[in-house]
């Protein structure tokens, strides 16, 4: 497959994201919210009605209007989000899949802020990788009680990560933008939840830090430091603009697997335990 040029994937980014913020009169705007649902068949069954949002962007980082309900035990990890697992299973090697015949380098993912001996310890651990197509609620929550100690923004191309370009570009997860964050669980167990972004996607943003800058123009990697950042489980971490991919990396020994690729997951749903 021909790769689109990174300047140009941003700058797609850019001119979508520009559209989606724009507040067209209330005629249009219902009519564009309409198009886009049926188009994309998302189900607006626990949101807002689609006449209640002022700007596309506003129906993508649409919030649940009736919370979720999950199991609440400090044994259990619940989905981040709502998304397609589209691989899942052990780092062998220090390499995970992206899909089926496609593989990561795991390290390599985590970029240059996070140090030698904490990427060792994810060898031999779990990998999980959450889709989110562009008909899935965007937000993404902590999926157990945690710290969160660092935060580090890769700048990167914005390829699709779609099931089409995951089978033609090894890798592609490493070539895109992302923003990894280092978490511990009460036990002091190490994981990472690595926020993927892709074409169309113009911001990945967090609650907890307004201050990390997606989709900007800097080619340097910035790390933030979180000395005492406690998140409570189902607490909202951020939301995509648009659809992408979430993976998550357990230290080994520390999750066990509860769910399978090709599977369709809520967010508030099981998805391993401690």
């Amino acid at each position: 497959m021909q790769r689109i040029p990174n300047f140009k994937t941003s700058i797609l980014s850019r001119l979508f994201g520009s559209f989606a913020s724009k507040k067209f009169p209330i005629f249009w705007q219902i009519f564009i919210n309409k198009t886009y649902t049926k188009a994309m068949k998302v189900d607006l069954s626990e949101f807002e009605a689609v006449q209640n949002y002022v700007s596309l962007n506003k129906l993508f980082t649409r919030s649940l209007k009736v919370p979720r309900i999950f199991d609440e035990s400090t044994q259990t990890f619940i989905s981040p989000c709502d998304s397609f697992i589209s691989a899942c299973g052990d780092i062998k090697e220090n390499l995970a899949l992206q899909i089926k015949g496609f593989s990561y380098d795991v390290k390599s993912l985590l970029g240059d802020y996070i140090a030698k001996k904490e990427k060792d310890l994810l060898t031999n651990g779990v990998f999980i990788n959450f889709y989110l197509s562009p008909k899935d609620y965007h937000r993404y929550h902590a999926p157990i009680d945690m710290t969160i100690t660092k935060a580090v923004h890769i700048p990167g191309k914005l390829y699709p990560v779609n099931m089409k370009w995951l089978k033609k570009i090894e890798g592609l997860f490493i070539e895109n933008e992302r923003v990894v964050l280092e978490c511990h669980t009460e036990e002091n167990k190490l994981f990472y939840m690595v926020f993927v972004g892709a074409l169309n996607v113009g911001k990945m943003s967090f609650a907890f830090d307004t201050g990390i800058q997606t989709n900007a123009k800097s080619g340097a990697q910035k790390c933030y430091i979180y000395p005492h950042l406690a998140i409570k489980k189902g607490e909202e971490l951020g939301h995509f603009e648009m659809g992408s991919t979430i993976v998550m990396l357990f230290e080994k020994e520390s999750f066990s697997l509860c769910v399978k690729e090709n599977f369709s997951c809520k967010f508030g749903q099981t998805i391993g335990t401690k």
